[in-house]
């Protein structure tokens, strides 16, 4: 049976702190509106919407969303880096034989432009799905395991009854992700190809 594993993108396989605040600074200047931009990168995961809520009234943000969606491309995905031994662990996955699939909360278009900028070939990229609602998309494509930064995460992983691997690279942190749910929490994605031999390994056993 072929290995399918999904990733999360922002603060799992990409920094996207860098990008994400030089939107929300240009966003700020387009509308006027004050926006605290180093607090906005200290909590990303969650969908767009849930971040503009805090700096725009609820009857103006799709309006907004759509503005800041539209900008993304040009202020956020050149000073956008890969998260370390992200590339490597796409590869691991490739090594088996199996296939990594991309699931995001992101906008599925900018979803691909940070991965074809910075040349991660994944099998499958889902965006504009959040939590639990990732499931979705782990289940369509046979995802037995799903790799995450956020709490949100394990939920996805635990409602597609995935295996969850957590790394602490965003918001939360290994004690909060354990919490969660999360079967197992390594340091960051360097971690990974080594976890990964370990679990094909002991799966074989089963």
């Amino acid at each position: 049976m072929t290995l399918t594993v999904g990733f999360d993108l922002d603060m799992t396989l990409i920094d996207s702190r860098p990008g994400i605040h030089a939107c929300y600074q240009a966003l700020s200047a387009r509308t006027g509106t004050y926006i605290d931009c180093d607090l906005v990168i200290t909590r990303l995961g969650p969908p767009l919407e849930e971040e503009l809520v805090n700096w725009f009234p609820a009857t103006e943000v799709a309006a907004v969303a759509d503005v800041y969606r539209e900008m993304y491309p040009t202020h956020a995905i050149t000073s956008t880096p890969a998260m370390p031994g992200a590339r490597e662990a796409i590869a691991a996955v490739r090594a088996t034989g199996g296939r990594a699939v991309v699931v995001t909360a992101k906008w599925e278009p900018n979803a691909k432009l940070h991965l074809t900028h910075l040349g991660i070939d994944a099998d499958a990229v889902v965006g504009n799905l959040w939590a639990e609602r990732k499931a979705r998309a782990l289940r369509e494509h046979g995802a037995s395991v799903y790799v995450g930064d956020h709490t949100g995460d394990v939920r996805g992983a635990r409602t597609a009854q995935a295996y969850s691997v957590a790394v602490p690279t965003g918001p939360c942190d290994a004690a909060e992700l354990r919490a969660a749910g999360a079967d197992v929490v390594l340091a960051d994605l360097t971690e990974f190809p080594g976890w990964l031999t370990g679990y094909r390994e002991a799966s074989a056993r089963a």
